[in-house]
């Protein structure tokens, strides 16, 4: 025998009913009948519970008892034969009078009490199993409606009544027996008291009512039709990725199902798991879906856990005192009292010095429970043994469930590595000797966040999600888009990363999506923004969406972003920046950057700063981290002048190069700015740092490769006749080099926490000698690599390669 038991949304319409009659259809094929269990139709329990509330006020609830009899009646209607609708209005209809003389009482005497409330709720699950298998009967013949509260017998805890097991399973043995052969459509959620008096069984009742006749029967199965695709990894609500586990053991689903899925109700499972008995969840809307076997046994997971789980909202109580510690009975004290009051404890953690309790309760029960702890221990609270409790609202509790948890090291450390580097701040922490269940209060609104970072920190064949907000469009920014969007499947594949972008802007507008933007048209949507570009109004939103593994991404070269790198730091949010002004600007800001991500341990990755899509940051610290020491670094790391003095050799003369290299796009509008050194000495300025060299941009030597009158002509027109009229000078540098077989190379060198910036003349023995095109190239002499430096060697400037190097520092993000 099974025994099916169909929800609120799967009893909600005519189309789902109809859906209940085709799955019956098919058991009643292969030989089943099945009992089946039936709530009240979907939102018709908050209906009766409203209209008991506003009948208590002296309210007029006509109106809301004309839309439930509108809404049993078109269903009537709808799914009954003509010559079948009387009867079912009928009987309907004396339910419905006799719902209206209840309120009618309630909202004389003005006096809602829990067992009046009990009886008012009943009627959602008598009217819609009554509806239902009157429906049924027209499909087949042995359909009888079967009210639970006869054969269901509990005490008198209007409410959560608790049930007398033993009379309840003589008395449905005793039915079953008295109607044989019958398909038995069951109430669920209700059930009386020795008077005959209805009760309810509280939350997530009727999944209680089907356990309840399924362990009295010793049935097959039971099976929990629902909305969703059985227990999932997480709410699905919250976390998109979540996926639905194709078993769990009892254990496994009682601790998912009491931290907040809602999916199947604890005390359900306990009649089941005491007779072995499997309970299956299956949608009702996706028929065929497999659903989720909750068993005694499981076969091995490969899952590290097998769920996460939450409540959103709680509170907790702190006490603490003096007087507690190595107080003998005074725990005992404490819940023993909660307990008579029926405030119910979610979790409990004890300092180690026995100084503090904490435990969480549901929020309405947080100032009772205050209230009787002060009455309760008023002699400590007077003596100063005792601190008044404390009590913190908004919070909410997180727990990963599974089995595999057991004895198995580094999830404790993976769920916190997860949190803190989203910026979560845990509050308390349990975990019970069984292993099954580690559980964290954080704060409510970091809780979507939370069950997203740590669902992707433990279900790693999943893609992580990086979500990133984008500074500028130019260049480096519209190619890295296209890059991202030309290889997102390539990194899903091969990196298990999925890089989403929520955010970004220009000079001009900004845009937010935390759905990700397509990058086939993320122009449009930023045009048609109506958000004008605000810097500190963009960080200040992608702090406020609060997602998980963001990322604050710089493709500008302007100083304005950097005056936010701190705060974003300090949001626990990683950076990537191609802009080199940050950390070649003062050695107090540069070392504050550093300070910031390690302390909030993010990251700031800034590969582009120094030579564009080449590993060169990355060898550097490579080389340090692994303990080698840096003796010397000699680098050329101007694509603009790389190109020039790579040009400049046989007949050339230097004016027609540098403007050459000008025509190439290769410098600026004014190529003295390239020509004076600046962004070359910044580069060999980030790189001392990084080898760590406490320097200032004063401290790194320029050697000027332009004569005096070049660099003070007033306009480009004027540097070029002036770089004319010194072509003497240049040619003299040229022709000395080729005499002694040489080339003219502008390089960059530090040593012995010197910096310098000069034009060389080097010969073929030389790393650099060979150097063609703009390509930079940079030496690393360090103790491995004294006699043979290593050398890195590359284009150093253009918008692919330093788009390329961003994307790179993304990944980079992803793998932390």
């Amino acid at each position: 025998m099974k025994i099916l038991k169909f929800g609120g949304t799967s009893v909600g319409s005519a189309q789902s009913i109809s859906t209940v009659i085709d799955i019956l259809k098919k058991e009643y094929e292969v030989g089943e009948k099945p009992i089946v269990v039936l709530s009240a139709m979907g939102g018709v329990t908050n209906l009766l519970s409203a209209m008991a509330e506003k009948a208590s006020r002296g309210e007029d609830f006509t109106a809301e008892l004309a839309e439930l009899e509108t809404r049993h009646f078109d269903m009537v209607r709808t799914l009954l034969s003509v010559q079948n609708q009387n009867p079912a209005y009928t009987r309907l209809k004396i339910n419905f009078n006799h719902l209206e003389e209840l309120l009618q009482g309630v909202s004389t005497l003005r006096e809602l009490t829990a067992k009046t409330k009990d009886l008012i709720l009943s009627y959602g699950e008598r009217c819609s199993t009554l509806m239902i298998s009157k429906i049924a009967a027209q499909y087949f013949p042995e359909a009888l409606f079967a009210d639970a509260s006869e054969l269901i017998k509990t005490d008198s805890d209007f409410g959560h009544a608790k049930v007398n097991m033993d009379l309840t399973e003589l008395l449905i043995k005793g039915f079953i027996q008295e109607n044989p052969n019958k398909m038995l459509f069951v109430t669920g959620f209700i059930a009386s008291n020795e008077a005959g008096q209805i009760t309810t069984l509280g939350r997530g009742g009727s999944d209680y009512t089907a356990a309840i006749f399924g362990a009295a029967l010793n049935a097959a199965e039971i099976q929990i039709w629902t909305d969703v695709n059985g227990m999932m990894t997480a709410d699905p609500r919250m976390v998109k990725k979540a996926f639905s586990l194709p078993e769990l053991t009892y254990t496994e689903a009682m601790e998912l199902s009491y931290f907040g899925a809602k999916v199947i109700y604890p005390p359900t499972m306990i009649p089941a798991f005491l007779k072995k008995i499997p309970i299956v969840i299956k949608n009702t809307f996706q028929v065929d879906f497999e659903g989720t076997v909750i068993q005694h046994h499981c076969k091995a997971s490969s899952l590290p856990i097998k769920g996460i789980s939450s409540i959103s909202d709680i509170s907790i109580i702190n006490v603490q005192g003096s007087g507690m510690v190595g107080k003998s009975g005074f725990s005992g004290r404490l819940f023993s009292l909660l307990a008579r009051e029926q405030i119910n404890i979610i979790l409990i953690t004890q300092s180690s010095s026995e100084h503090s309790i904490t435990f969480a309760v549901n929020p309405h029960d947080s100032e009772k429970a205050r209230r009787v702890i002060e009455q309760e221990f008023e002699l400590e609270l007077l003596a100063n043994k005792l601190d008044r409790p404390d009590i913190e609202q908004k919070l909410s509790i997180l727990a990963i469930v599974g089995e595999n948890m057991k004895q198995t090291p580094g999830i404790s450390g993976k769920l916190f590595h997860a949190l803190g580097r989203n910026g979560v701040n845990v509050r308390a922490i349990a975990q019970g000797s069984s292993e099954y269940n580690i559980s964290v209060i954080i704060s409510q609104s970091d809780l979507a966040k939370a069950l997203n970072a740590v669902h992707d920190a433990f279900f790693v064949q999943l893609n992580k999600t990086l979500h990133a907000f984008c500074l500028g469009t130019g260049n480096i920014g519209t190619t890295l888009f296209r890059q991202l969007n030309q290889h997102s499947e390539f990194l899903q594949q091969n990196n298990g990363i999925q890089v989403k972008i929520v955010g970004i802007s220009n000079t001009r507008k900004m845009v937010f999506n935390s759905d990700g933007f397509s990058l086939d048209n993320w122009q449009d949507d930023l045009e048609e923004s109506q958000e004008k570009a605000d810097l500190g109004s963009f960080v200040k939103k992608m702090k406020e969406m609060n997602l998980p593994n963001c990322v604050f991404i710089d493709n500008t070269a302007s100083p304005s972003p950097i005056a936010f790198y701190e705060e974003v730091f300090k949001s626990n949010i990683s950076v990537v920046t191609c802009n080199k002004i940050g950390n070649s600007a003062a050695y107090k800001q540069y070392k504050t950057f550093r300070d910031a991500a390690r302390q909030h341990g993010v990251d700031f990755f800034y590969e582009t700063n120094v030579g564009a899509g080449l590993p060169i940051i990355r060898t550097l610290k490579d080389l340090m981290s692994s303990g080698d020491r840096v003796m010397r670094i000699e680098a050329i790391l101007s694509g603009t002048i790389s190109f020039i003095f790579n040009h400049f050799k046989g007949e050339a003369n230097f004016h027609d190069v540098v403007k050459l290299a000008q025509e190439k796009g290769y410098t600026e509008p004014d190529p003295r700015d390239d020509l004076r050194g600046t962004d070359f000495m910044r580069k060999i300025l980030i790189l001392a740092r990084d080898a760590g060299y406490p320097m200032e941009a004063a401290d790194v030597q320029i050697e000027s490769i332009l004569p005096k009158s070049c660099m003070e002509a007033q306009t480009v027109d004027d540097f070029y006749a002036a770089l004319k009229q010194e072509d003497a000078y240049f040619t003299t540098l040229k022709e000395q080099a080729e005499k002694e077989k040489k080339v003219l190379r502008y390089i960059g060198k530090l040593e012995d926490g010197k910096a310098a910036i000069t034009l060389q003349m080097v010969d073929e023995n030389h790393p650099f000698y060979m150097l063609s095109g703009s390509d930079n190239i940079i030496s690393f002499t360090t103790d491995r690599y004294k006699d043979r430096p290593l050398v890195v060697k590359g284009p150093g400037a253009g918008a692919e390669v330093t788009a390329a190097g961003v994307f790179a520092d993304l990944i980079n993000v992803g793998a932390n």
